[in-house]
Order: C-alpha cells, then structure tokens, then sequence
C-alpha cells in the first residue's frame, strides 16, 4: 500500500520512507512534479527499476485512428494519447564498474521528500554495492514554475567508507520503452511504440540537444541538456549523441567522504508550426538561461512563486494531520498541473501519468476551475481562453452533428473529441454547458470584462447556440432537451436530464445578459434581439422533472421507474461495475456511477429549496455506487449542506485521499487532478458552506466533530478573504481590497477590513444518515484516521 511507504504525515511534505517495488509506479504519480507545461514523473534518477517512465508536455499527442466494430455516421476517427518525450530525468551511476541498482546489493535507507512549499523532490539514499562499497546519493529535482521550459537536477554522490571510483553519465534518451498496459481498465492507455521520428542532434561542450518529430500528428518536440560538474582533481566530462540519445559521461577517483557533483539543466519546446531552426534555437536559450539563473536561483524563484500561491490558497485543518496534508497534497498537484499551462487544456491526470491517453475532460471546467477562479484567477483564465482557442472545432463538431453553436468535446488533447463510446462522446452535451458555467463564474469573481468582451460572449453565445438547436418547445410540457448523457455515465441518452437542462438553462440565460452587455461584441457574432429573446424563452419554460409520488426530482425523465439494482448480489470485487457487467444493464437500472442531480443541487443550488435537497440526497445516497473519483466531493458538499455532516467528513476523506490511498487503483497511471481539487471544494463548498450564485458571496459553513478548526483564503473580485470556522462560530476577514458584501446563512454582511467580522454557527438539522448501496459506504473517517494514528505511534 502507498500508505505503508508513506508513512509519515507531515502537513507540508509527502514522505517516502521505504522503497516498496509493488507501489513504485504509484509512488512515481503522487511524487510527480510538473508546471502544466512539463511534467516529471517520479522515477529513480538512474531509471530502473520503474513503473511506468514518463516525460510529458502539455498538448503533444500522437494521432492514431479508431476502429469500430461498425462504424456510424459522426462517429470520431481518430483519436489522440499523450506522449512519453525525450526523457532528461536519466543520471546513471556506477560503482566501481557496478551500476547503482536499488534491486542489488543492499539499500541501507532510502528517503524520498516532495516538498509542497519549496516545489521540489528529493531523495536520499544509502547503498551497499553487491563488492561492498557503500555510497550515499542524494539528488533533488525541480520544475520550474518561473521559467516554463526549464526542469533541473542536483545529484551528488559520497563514498562512505573507502574511495572510490564513478561514473556518472547523464542522459537524454527519446523512445525509452513503455511496459504494456496491465489490465483491460478502459481508464490506462496504450504504450505507444517509438512514437519519435529524430530530425536533429546537436552538442557543444556539455549542452546536447535532441529534436524529434512524431510519426502521425506531425509535432517537433527539441530537448536540450546542459550541466555543472564538480569533484576532485582529475575529475572528467566528455558528451556524445546519436538520434535518440545524448550523454554526458563524468568519471572521477573521489575519496571516502568526498563528493561528486552534477547540476543538470533540461528545456523543453514543442510546436506545430515552427521550424526546426527555431526550435533548437528555443531549447538552447531556455537551457542557457536556466544555467545563467543557476541552480540557487531557480530554488529561490521556486519558493517564492509557492510562498505566493499558498498565500492566496492555503487550507487549514485542526484536528485530522491527515487530511491536513491530503488537502495541500491536493492544492499543489491543482496549481502544478495549471500554472503555467497558458492556453492549454487540464488534463484529468493532469502531467503526472498517461491515464485517460492525456485527454481532458469537463472535470476542469467543474473541479480544476473552481478552484482556481478563487486562488489562482490567471490560471482559470488561461484555461478558458484554450477552450475559446478550439471553438472552431466546437462548431464543427456541432454541425457534424446537426446543430448550430458549439459542441465541446467530452475527451480531446488537441480540440477534436477523441471518444469512441459514442454515449458521452457524442451525447455528453452538457459539457457545452460546463464551460459556459466556468465562464460565469470566474467574470463574477475577477469582473475581468476585457475577457467576457474578447472571449466570454463568445463562449455563451456560441454554446446557448447549441441549446437552442439541441431542444425544443413541447406545447405540453415546455422546452425540452432530449437523448443526452449526463454526468453519470450509467444513465446515457436519456430525456431531460436534471443537470443538463438546469446548466443549460443558466448557459442560455448567461448568454441573453452578456449580449446585452456587450453590444458589439453581440453584434460581431451576428447575436440580434430576436434570438436573445429566444434564448430567455427556453431558459422560461426549460423542463425540470419531478416525480410526484416520491417527491424527488428523477435524474432524468423516467429514471425513479426504471428497475433497481440488486446491490445484495453483487459482491465487492464487482465494482467498478463497468469493468463487470454489460453496459446495457447498467443503463436500464437504478445505479448510478457518480454523483449527478447531486451535482445539479450543488451548482445549481439556486434551483432546488432546502426540502427537495434533503430528499433528493436522501434518495440517491441509496443508488450512487462510486465508481468515479469524480463522486465523493460532490456527496460531501451537500450531505454538509443538507445537516450529514459526519457523512460530509468520511466522503471528504475519500477525495482527499484518492492517490495518497489509491483508492481507485489506478494512480499508478496519474493522479486525478479533479478528485484532489475535489478536496477544495469538499473543504471549501461543503464545510465552507460556500456558494457564488449570480455573483453573490454566501457562506454556511459547519464543521463535523473532529474538526476543530477549519480556515481558507479566496481571491473576489480584487480583494484578499479570509474565513475561519470553528464548533460554533464563523469570522470573515477582508485582508486587502475595497469593502465586500457577502451573507452568513442569509444574513448580509459588510467587510471593510476593520478586523473579523464573527457570528454563530447554528446547529445542523437533526436527519437520519442516509444509507448506501451494501459495500459502497464511504470509509468512517474517525476509525480511519485512529488507525492509522495507531500504526504509526
């Protein structure tokens, strides 16, 4: 278990305390470092043994086409998986002619230490070569979230007991060999095959550069490596190239208790467009800058950018280290995988491993987003305009399909929607909608209206667009919008589903009030009065199901009458279900994957009363089984908000903790960005209680029992807050900026920076807890969190 080799809960690091083979592909994914440009996997500097190697960059994919069985009319034909680039992470070493191998000889101690303030990884070690000699090796590595292209290592070596010789021989080696997919999980990729075309090769002194091509999407990825030696008297370098490999070789007689030294700098650029001239000329300025800055400097640089972001970021938990640790491990992998994305997608595993083939889903827009849109605002916005970037594409998936406006694609790299499960791919229409929300919310919370004129009127006019082709106006019933997929993929095509018509809803009005704003830029889309009118009638008379026996919205039309699941017989090793049971059966039952009118209460809180929620939640607690990652922060944030708040704790550990337990068994191909931003949102939305409808600042925040103490910080609108939370008080600081009106459980009030603002927190309603489908209960966070206190006292 990753439990067992991080064993050591410390609230600003994540500890590796023993070197465990069986979780070495899982230890690469939680350790990994990345900027949203480039992305480290945490394998050993020397490269073996490993789990699974990886070197990624943002948007390089390889094209590849999708077979059917039996092809249909729209259906994608090509799809897009990330690649494993040029690899510099590589630094072999050899002892007295034997090569450091952690599966030979003896490993005395091994440490290794992800730093979440000073944005580093470093290890330590001590080992006994199979001839005896005893050597310590410690390196640390760094991506740089001050300039985008550079990574850099500092590796050391010091005989212990006897001088001896080494060789250190640093490398840039492209087409490294991938292990095979182990298991048929739809959720892995596959090991694409020397996916590299080499172009061009270059070496001057101790800098190397390699440029490569791939085979099918035609991209030029340059890597260039340069170094600092240093060790005794007699130490030597010399370099070599051929097409998929640069080495640097250091040799040196270093005496018992002396060192050996190498600093390694990597750049790292990719293009469509640009020539290979200009791409060597990239990665070799990058390298020469990174070298000018010096290693101290980008240490330096690092630790101010994080001092910056946990500033604006930081969540304070008394009471459970655990989770204290969970959530920051959360907030650094969010803003590593999007800090210096700019105008490029969030991949699910953000750059950490090549689960889902790299794609991105509408998990950013939902998850990542709000996250970042409170901390992190420049962030968001970048993320949106790459969504703008590929609205072209949008509108041409739409067309394809028969619609007008834009269709955004469920899974793509590149913009293009890459799924061959043509039930979300084609019908998860609500995506459109999810990035229409994002919009709306981050020009509520920044009133950056250069980007909701440039961009945003755009995104809204572009996506109600779709709405208003996609539905229609029933005499009956109203506007409706049917044969999509929801959220919850067990659920596909169906009538009027609750989340997508209410999102769309919002996207339509959103849109009506923009093009009001925005006159010309209303204009420039062709957006008259007549079709702002139509949109507000759809939004009017949009269809909300209610089924009146039981008192609950159906998730979608029909869905309360459809058969039960028999949760009884089906035993724990079923799950995930779609792994276990024909599709068809899941679609026809009352089962469902992850959270989806849930999620619907949540963002769309505004559209349900108090009564209806508890219901609802009530409801569907019994039928969510959890096969998503996507699920439990959503629980947790209405089970706090409808009075469970224990539940609200246990499923707020569950999202915390999905790498750092590897609850899913799957973070062995990365971890999953939105599940950890999920931990925000559970902390922030659920025992927070806050929510932003229509730009309106509101709070409700409560704490479970083990809780003592609950503090976060958010960027509105200009302005620095802080809110702190105990058993039963609530105090909201304004720390910078123009006085704020924001409400505590209805009650307005007015910061002005003056001090805390504090007020009671009332009791939670008295409710049964809910049950959950038989083995499908959220782990009870107190027993958890005791056991593992216990374990490691």
């Amino acid at each position: 278990m990753i439990r067992q080799s991080v064993s050591e809960v410390h609230p600003w690091e994540i500890r590796e305390v023993e070197l465990d083979l069986d979780v070495l592909a899982q230890m690469e994914s939680v350790l990994a470092l990345s900027n949203g440009h480039i992305g480290l996997r945490a394998n050993l500097d020397e490269g073996e043994p490993h789990g699974l190697p990886g070197t990624y960059m943002n948007g390089l994919y390889e094209a590849r086409p999708l077979p059917y069985a039996e092809a249909g009319y729209g259906f994608p034909e090509a799809g897009q998986t990330v690649v494993n680039v040029t690899d510099g992470k590589l630094i072999r070493l050899l002892v007295d002619d034997e090569p450091f191998d952690v599966r030979y000889g003896e490993l005395r101690s091994h440490k290794r230490v992800l730093d979440m303030r000073a944005g580093t990884l470093s290890r330590e070690t001590e080992w006994r070569s199979p001839a005896g000699q005893a050597v310590r090796v410690r390196s640390v590595r760094l991506v740089s979230l001050v300039q985008r292209a550079v990574a850099a290592i500092h590796f050391e070596v010091q005989p212990l007991e006897a001088p001896a010789r080494l060789v250190i021989q640093s490398e840039l080696v492209a087409n490294a060999p991938l292990p095979e997919p182990h298991d048929g999980d739809p959720r892995t990729t596959a090991a694409l095959r020397s996916p590299l075309v080499s172009e061009h090769t270059a070496l001057h002194a101790q800098r190397v550069c390699l440029v490569h091509r791939t085979r099918a999407s035609r991209l030029r990825v340059a890597a260039s490596m340069d170094h600092v030696v240093g060790g005794p008297e007699g130490t030597e370098a010399s370099a070599e190239v051929t097409g998929d490999l640069g080495r640097l070789t250091v040799t040196s007689d270093v005496p018992a208790d002396g060192t050996l030294r190498i600093i390694k700098f990597l750049a790292y650029g990719w293009s469509a467009v640009r020539s290979l001239p200009a791409m060597v000329d990239q990665a070799e300025a990058a390298v020469a800058e990174a070298r000018h800055t010096g290693w101290d400097g980008l240490v330096a640089a690092q630790r101010e950018e994080l001092d910056d972001f946990w500033s604006r970021a930081d969540v304070e938990l008394d009471g459970d280290p655990e989770l204290q640790q969970a959530v920051r491990f959360g907030l650094f992998h969010a803003f590593q995988s999007s800090a210096r994305a700019e105008q490029r997608a969030i991949p699910a595993k953000g750059l950490t491993g090549p689960g889902y083939e790299g794609h991105a889903f509408w998990d950013s827009e939902t998850f990542v987003l709000p996250l970042l849109t409170y901390t992190v605002p420049g962030a968001a916005r970048h993320a949106l305009l790459w969504r703008h970037s590929i609205l072209p594409l949008a509108r041409k998936r739409a067309a394809e399909l028969g619609f007008h406006g834009g269709a955004f694609p469920w899974r793509t790299i590149h913009g293009e929607e890459c799924s061959g499960y043509w039930p979300a791919g084609t019908a998860a229409f609500h995506v459109s909608a999810d990035v229409a929300d994002a919009v709306l919310r981050y020009v509520h919370a920044t009133e950056d209206r250069a980007f909701e004129r440039d961009a945003g009127v755009e995104l809204l006019a572009e996506t109600a667009r779709l709405w208003n082709s996609l539905g229609h106006h029933d005499p009956v019933d109203g506007f409706r919008i049917d044969g999509v997929t929801g959220p919850d993929e067990y659920s596909p095509v169906s009538d009027n589903n609750v989340y997508t018509n209410l999102m769309a809803q919002r996207n339509l009005v959103a849109a009506a009030e923009a093009a009001e704003r925005h006159p010309d830029s209303a204009k420039r889309l062709g957006v008259d009065d007549a079709e702002i009118a139509s949109w507000r009638s759809a939004a009017d008379t949009m269809v909300v199901p209610w089924d009146e026996m039981l008192s609950v919205h159906p998730q979608s039309e029909g869905f309360t009458r459809h058969q039960e699941w028999d949760f009884e017989a089906t035993p724990p090793e079923a799950y995930p279900l779609l792994l276990h049971f024909p599709y068809f059966d899941l679609y026809r039952k009352q089962v469902i994957k992850q959270a989806d009118l849930v999620l619907a209460m949540h963002v769309r809180g505004d559209a349900f009363n108090d009564e209806e929620k508890a219901r609802n939640f009530e409801y569907y607690e019994q039928r969510t089984v959890r096969d998503s990652s996507l699920s439990a922060c959503t629980q947790a944030v209405l089970a706090a908000e409808v009075g469970h708040i224990e539940l609200a704790y246990d499923y707020f550990g569950e999202a915390a903790l999905m790498d750092l337990d590897d609850l899913e068994h799957n973070t062995r191909d990365g971890v999953h960005i939105a599940s950890l931003a999920g931990a925000w949102i559970a902390a922030v939305a659920g025992f927070g209680g806050m929510r932003d409808h229509g730009g309106a600042l509101a709070f409700a925040p409560r704490l479970p029992e083990d809780l003592g103490r609950l503090a976060f910080r958010l960027l509105y609108r200009g302005r620095r807050l802080k809110v702190e939370v105990q058993d039963d008080q609530a105090s909201y600081t304004l720390l910078g900026g123009e006085p704020l009106e924001v409400s505590h459980y209805g009650e307005p009030l007015r910061l002005s920076g003056d001090g805390p603002v504090t007020r009671q927190v009332p009791a939670p309603p008295d409710r049964e807890r809910p049950s959950q489908p038989p083995g499908r209960e959220p782990r009870e966070r107190r027993r958890v969190w005791e056991e593992s206190a216990s374990d490691q006292g």
